[in-house]
């Protein structure tokens, strides 16, 4: 099972926003107050941040997919929704983030460092953020923003000061325990070490970091072996030690063999870097060391004479030593630190850029519109940032949304845009990119009549705000008992003139017309 990963490729969501809310207050003797809906929350970021305690990614192998949590809804009574929380990520010191197509968007160096990977979206605005002198009382509110999603690649680089580089079995994981508090695996089979390992060193006033990269073969530049995956992590290092195993086993082997080896494998992956770009010395041009390793055995200290006065010809320092017997240990943890203070010294300080702020043109246009063949017809695909982002935002089964929508569209010169490239009544159009775009038919807005409706969102039950005084109350009322006092005069005169029978007493039925008996001649 793996228990260091030093490249992901993580799936990141920000929260999405909370709608906001569409609702009216209510007041005593004041039902229709005005609007109340409070707006969404945010939906909360996804964040990268460097922490020293985490050493690996693999936690990211196994949970490729990370989002943040969502925003609330709007509620009435003006109660915002809740804000979603960031989700904060911790990654590895020297992690290099990468979109899907290897464009490199953050070198994350420096505990504490953060990087945005995804940004929450923004929550939907309520109806009282809608509200204007021209608009009182909107029956809508808008949606939230769904949250960012994006697809990075990661790269642990280890930012070590020192890096020890050889052969499979040449004693690195050996050295880099004898000189530090690191317990790397140690065997003797090659390939034991299948992960970078990092050791802190102190030598007197001299402290450093040394790390030993899996042992490389010919043709590791070109990915044999373990050499892409891990010839990374020596692009940070100050110092190159190149570990020689003077009692190798293997008779076609020789520690200036071995060298020029390594060194033919490094210059061809350094030919892939451009250091000087991000300010660091070429790989190729660092100070190097040279160490004859396992000299405590008779046949590495008769190797190491055979070839001394051979290595000695580069110019480098070399040391024989031992990670058994700590031979030679104390002075090659000197000179290391000597060397990694020298180039700490000569890294200029960092300058801190000035932050340049351009402003956007005020002819820079705000959309486009570009025609294209749909369904067999030509329709006008409408991309931009706000007419995409209002679509987003708007509830398209409510009729005063989709209006408002239209509004907003054609303030910004959408429909005379479409009128110079051709649209007409009842035209296709699409906004926004790819297949999610909205698709609708087209309408110019009507002006003949439409201003006499009133601006969209307003209720005349709104406009009367004045109470009526007492008097003109007491006025009111008089007038209402009079009519009733009226009224019941005028019934009662009607009673008495005998309009009205009285149901107590009988009455015979009228004479019919027409010769019919009476009730006498019966």
């Amino acid at each position: 099972m793996a228990t260091f990963v030093d490249r992901v490729v993580l799936h990141v969501a920000g929260g999405d926003g909370g709608n906001g809310a569409a609702s009216i207050r209510r007041e005593k003797f004041k039902p229709l107050a005005g609007p109340d809906g409070a707006d969404g929350g945010r939906g909360g970021d996804v964040i990268l941040e460097v922490d020293p305690s985490t050493t690996t990614l693999l936690s990211y192998h196994h949970k490729p997919h990370q989002s943040a949590s969502s925003g609330d809804f709007g509620k009435g009574d003006y109660r915002h929704g809740a804000i979603g929380e960031d989700l904060v990520l911790p990654v590895p010191e020297g992690t290099v983030v990468s979109d899907k197509d290897g464009n490199v968007l953050v070198d994350m160096v420096g505990a504490g460092t953060r990087f945005v990977a995804a940004r929450g979206g923004q929550g939907g605005l309520g109806n009282m953020s809608l509200a204007s002198p021209k608009r009182k009382a909107p029956g809508f509110a808008l949606l939230g923003e769904p949250g960012e999603e994006r697809t990075l690649v990661l790269e642990l680089k280890s930012v070590a000061d020192v890096a020890l580089v050889g052969y499979p079995s040449a004693g690195k994981s050996s050295l880099i325990a004898a000189m530090s508090a690191a317990r790397p695996k140690i065997a003797d089979y090659p390939f034991t070490t299948l992960v970078p390992n990092l050791g802190v060193v102190q030598a007197g006033d001299y402290r450093y970091t040394i790390a030993d990269v899996p042992g490389l073969i010919p043709g590791a530049s070109e990915g044999k072996g373990l050499g892409l995956d891990f010839l990374r992590h020596i692009e940070r290092c100050h110092v190159i030690v190149h570990v020689l195993d003077a009692a190798a086993m293997e008779s076609d082997r020789d520690p200036v063999g071995d060298l020029a080896t390594i060194e033919a494998e490094l210059a061809a992956y350094a030919a892939r870097l451009d250091e000087e770009a991000d300010g660091r010395t070429p790989l190729m041009e660092r100070p190097t060391v040279i160490v004859l390793n396992k000299t405590d055995l008779p046949d590495g200290d008769d190797m190491a004479g055979i070839v001394r006065e051979q290595l000695a010809e580069r110019g480098l320092p070399i040391f024989e030593v031992s990670a058994v017997s700590h031979k030679g240990l104390r002075e090659l943890s000197f000179q290391l630190g000597a060397l990694v203070e020298e180039a700490r010294a000569a890294i200029p300080a960092p300058v801190a850029k000035p932050v340049v702020l351009t402003p956007r043109s005020r002819d820079a246009a705000e959309f486009q519109i570009v025609p294209e063949q749909f369904d067999g017809a030509t329709a006008y695909r409408i991309i931009g940032d706000k007419p995409e982002r209002w679509v987003r935002q708007t509830n398209f089964t409510n009729d005063e949304a989709v209006g408002y929508l239209a509004d907003r569209l054609a303030a910004i010169g959408i429909e005379e845009r479409l009128y110079k490239s051709g649209a007409v009544a009842g035209s296709t159009v699409l906004i926004g990119p790819g297949e999610d775009a909205v698709v609708f038919d087209w309408e110019p807005t009507m002006l003949g009549g439409a201003e006499h409706l009133g601006p969209r969102g307003t209720d005349m039950r709104l406009e009367g705000t004045e109470r009526a005084t007492r008097e003109e109350k007491r006025e009111e009322q008089r007038k209402k008992t009079a009519e009733r006092l009226g009224r019941m005069a005028a019934m009662d005169e009607e009673r008495r003139a005998g309009h009205w029978a009285d149901p107590s007493v009988v009455q015979d039925p009228a004479p019919l017309e027409g010769g019919a008996d009476s009730a006498s001649d019966r």
